[in-house]
């Protein structure tokens, strides 16, 4: 007895392993077990999918027990929730989804994401499922990429000992249920209304982390907020298809009208900026090569205009490419797509106004050129500097020389004349008195 007391002392002060499963309420470094939270709303994108790696990653090295993942999105990228899946998977601490607040929904990629946690749960008055692969425009997929997520489904559910029929059905058929039926058909492990009635039911729990069996004992941990950093929140902001097609054809637009009305740049800046914003979008979306290059097509048919309008031919061609690019912009087996309501009416916006430009182009190329001394014909001033040989006036804070239009006119201090023509730097002047008589016909040079 002597003998195995002071083996277990051994062992526990080298640290040793030993069988049996690891208890999660010990405290790392003296300090209290903690919890770390994080909440992921709205689409599931890249930006999703390096947060929650990176989080997995800092919870861990933090020493965190767990790792809380709130949840509320309605699905999103089928390449990001591999992505997500794969980390919870070989997470090396536990990870709990919870489907929260009341009302939330894990649907389509929520489900899988659900799924893979170590621990899932569910508010109650939620809903998962609806996990059909669909294109950008909503549209059916072909049944080889179906069949692919219901046997991706499948696997997830198989590894988490979760019901495989439940998931299967998500996707073939586009099965979505309440927490209650999920419950019941084992698709999730328990419903909890708050956050701290889900770590107090789940006190005790034992899951496998990689391939070793941690009991969790999350009554009264401390949560440790993991938020979304603020670069990754605008990044998450800007991965929209539709914001990012809108910020593309603004910047286009805003490029044709530095074209057309060349000057302060401010056009310029505000096109480069705006088509900036959509390369941060497209660099963190799946893109297609050929919309691109249809949206490329367009910028220049647009340019095109503003050289050679008319009937409108280079606008039509922009117009098509640019509704052309939207639709071919991204994979369609992605689920990603700018929709129609606001792809059409972005491209007719940028159509007209780019015949608007092409016009008014045309008209400024076309007219007179007009100098700034031809503005001043017509006006009045009185002469000074007379006496010493020197006439002349200010106009417009420009100090001008005067001369007189007909050589037998003589200039003199205080004297009002007329400004009839310029050459050169002289003024040609004639006595106020007598503009109105005189044809002006003066040269200006």
């Amino acid at each position: 007895m002597v003998f195995a007391a002071l083996v277990a002392g051994l062992t526990a002060s080298l640290g040793v392993a030993v069988a049996g499963p690891v208890d999660a309420r010990l405290a790392v470094d003296g300090e209290a077990a903690r919890v770390g939270v994080t909440d992921v709303t709205g689409t599931i994108t890249p930006v999703t999918a390096d947060h929650l790696g990176d989080t997995i990653d800092r919870a861990a090295a933090a020493g965190h027990r767990a790792l809380l993942v709130r949840l509320d999105t309605p699905g999103g990228l089928v390449d990001s929730t591999r992505r997500i899946v794969q980390r919870f998977l070989d997470a090396p601490l536990p990870v709990i989804v919870h489907v929260a607040p009341a009302g939330a929904d894990a649907g389509s990629a929520g489900t899988f994401i659900t799924y893979a946690a170590h621990v899932a749960a569910m508010s109650p008055a939620t809903t998962i499922g609806a996990a059909t692969p669909i294109g950008g425009q909503g549209e059916d997929l072909d049944a080889k990429i179906t069949e692919n997520i219901a046997a991706f489904a499948e696997a997830i559910a198989g590894a988490r000992d979760r019901d495989v029929d439940l998931a299967v059905d998500a996707v073939r058929d586009g099965r979505s249920v309440t927490a209650e039926v999920a419950l019941e058909e084992g698709g999730i492990d328990l419903i909890a209304g708050s956050t701290e009635e889900l770590l107090q039911l789940i006190d005790g729990t034992e899951v496998t982390v990689r391939d070793e069996t941690v009991t969790l004992a999350t009554a009264g941990a401390e949560l440790v907020d993991l938020p979304v950093g603020t670069a990754r929140r605008i990044l998450g902001f800007l991965a929209d298809p539709n914001l990012a097609f809108v910020f593309l054809s603004l910047g286009t637009l805003a490029i044709v009208y530095e074209i057309a009305n060349p000057g302060v740049g401010l056009g310029g800046v505000v096109g480069v900026t705006s088509i900036i914003l959509a390369m941060f979008a497209f660099a963190v979306l799946p893109v297609n090569v050929a919309g691109i290059a249809l949206l490329v097509l367009a910028a220049a048919m647009f340019i095109v205009e503003l050289f050679a309008p008319g009937i409108g031919a280079g606008a039509g061609g922009g117009t098509a490419a640019l509704v052309l690019g939207g639709l071919f912009l991204f994979p369609s087996d992605t689920g990603l797509g700018v929709d129609l309501a606001v792809l059409l009416p972005t491209a007719a916006i940028v159509a007209g106004l780019t015949i608007l430009l092409g016009r008014a182009a045309t008209r400024t190329r076309h007219a007179p050129t007009v100098s700034y001394a031809d503005h001043l014909e017509g006006r009045t001033v009185e002469v000074t500097g007379a006496s010493q040989g020197r006439p002349r006036a200010r106009l417009d804070g420009t100090w001008w020389r005067l001369r007189p239009a007909d050589p037998a006119d003589a200039l003199r201090d205080a004297d009002r004349v007329t400004v009839v023509g310029r050459d050169n730097l002289d003024l040609l002047v004639v006595p106020a008195d007598r503009y109105n008589e005189i044809p002006h016909d003066h040269p200006t040079t």
